[in-house]
């Protein structure tokens, strides 16, 4: 067998990937599918499209092994990690580089990552995450604490903090973990809905109660959203059943001297409460700060906007911003972000700068242009910067 005739083959992390689906959804041609273990992908269907790469909210779909003999789909669904490259058979004078042999995917893969998203590795110094311990066929039971409504009366979202008790189930979470909801269908049969929504986890890893086995899950009413109303009407007592948890790179580093800066709006700030939380209980002197900036369409509609103004600023630098405020210009994170120019090119140059943006895909592009910018005019190539740090584990985004 020589390498010429080897096979690229793509496959999915069972590690990173959080079941949702997405990537079978986008597939044209129905080469990717799923049972209660994992998503996978048919050899025989797939043509290296990669519709499937830039929607994937982890990064998981961005696998490849150059193989002689294709994993099979049974192969696959019993993984729980990816194997290792297999050592492929060369012929005289041929490189055995898989690059060599992989030109034309390595041009497409430069190609999907060259956005704000793509994949990315978690922070060196951050805890080793558990994940997938409990699926559709098998989830946890959390009991629920408490239902309360973080945004006023008045606002125009109805956005709600679930803390939810596991009991005696073992079922660690980090922040920046999500976990997947089972919800009632229609006729309110639990046990048919096949896919979780995906909520990311707003408490930190000792517990929305510091010492306690529960979490905490942050949630916004959509107007005829199944899971989102489902979550939003659960009154204490009720049971809900749990997935997960799922995701290995959007996560804090251990690291006390390492600063973070978080961009979110609206619900995407549950991972950036956890991270606040942790912090602050664990390294509340730290010298490595943290600077949030945080849009909301007004001061009403911001959740946690009470609880966000108790933390020292000496811990979190927060930067509120509002794009529907009567009688004010319309403000979005990009905005502040070049408001802060001068600090945000600072924290660009320090290797010890770590990025988290999380909420609305529509705010993606914006920032991405305000950081372009700001690199630029700090003598910087922003693609370059944001590589380095992506592949440092430095550089995080999830919208949706």
């Amino acid at each position: 067998m020589v390498l010429s005739k080897a096979l690229k083959q793509h496959l999915i992390d069972p590690e990173i990937c959080i079941r949702c689906y997405t990537c079978e959804q986008t597939c044209p041609i129905g080469a990717i599918e799923h049972d209660d273990n994992n998503v996978v992908v048919d050899v025989e269907k797939c043509n290296h499209c990669m519709d499937c790469i830039s929607p994937c909210p982890t990064g998981s779909i961005d696998e490849w092994r150059v193989v002689e003999t294709p994993y099979t789909l049974e192969q696959q669904y019993e993984w729980d990690e990816l194997p290792e490259q297999q050592e492929i058979a060369t012929a005289p004078n041929t490189s055995t580089s898989i690059e060599a042999l992989d030109d034309d995917i390595a041009a497409l893969l430069a190609d999907a990552h060259s956005g704000a998203g793509g994949k990315t590795l978690a922070p060196a110094s951050a805890s080793k995450p558990s994940v997938n311990l409990y699926k559709p066929s098998g989830p946890a039971t959390a009991t629920v604490q408490g239902n309360y409504r973080l945004t006023e009366d008045s606002a125009d979202s109805d956005v709600r903090h679930i803390i939810l008790d596991l009991g005696q189930q073992n079922f660690p979470v980090l922040e920046g973990q999500s976990v997947g909801v089972l919800a009632p269908d229609a006729s309110g049969d639990d046990d048919s809905t096949a896919m979780a929504r995906l909520y990311s986890v707003s408490s930190p890893r000792d517990g929305e109660r510091l010492g306690y086995n529960n979490l905490s899950l942050t949630v916004k009413r959509e107007d005829k959203g199944l899971c989102s109303n489902y979550l939003c009407d659960l009154k204490k007592g009720d049971t809900v059943k749990l997935t997960g948890p799922y995701g290995s790179t959007f996560l804090m580093p251990n690291d006390a001297n390492c600063h973070l800066l978080m961009i979110c709006t609206g619900t995407g700030s549950a991972p950036f409460r956890a991270i606040t939380m942790h912090r602050q209980r664990l390294h509340p002197d730290a010298s490595g700060r943290m600077t949030l900036v945080f849009g909301a369409r007004t001061p009403e509609s911001l959740p946690y906007f009470g609880p966000l103004k108790k933390v020292p600023d000496s811990l979190l630098q927060k930067n509120l911003v509002y794009s529907r405020v009567e009688g004010a210009d319309k403000r979005y994170v990009q905005d502040e972000l070049r408001d802060m120019a001068d600090d945000i090119a600072a924290l660009l140059k320090q290797d010890s700068t770590c990025i988290y943006i999380c909420g609305l895909r529509a705010m993606e592009d914006g920032v991405e242009q305000a950081f372009n910018d700001i690199a630029t005019s700090a003598g910087l190539d922003w693609a370059e910067v944001r590589s380095a740090m992506r592949a440092d584990g430095r550089y995080h985004v999830e919208t949706y």
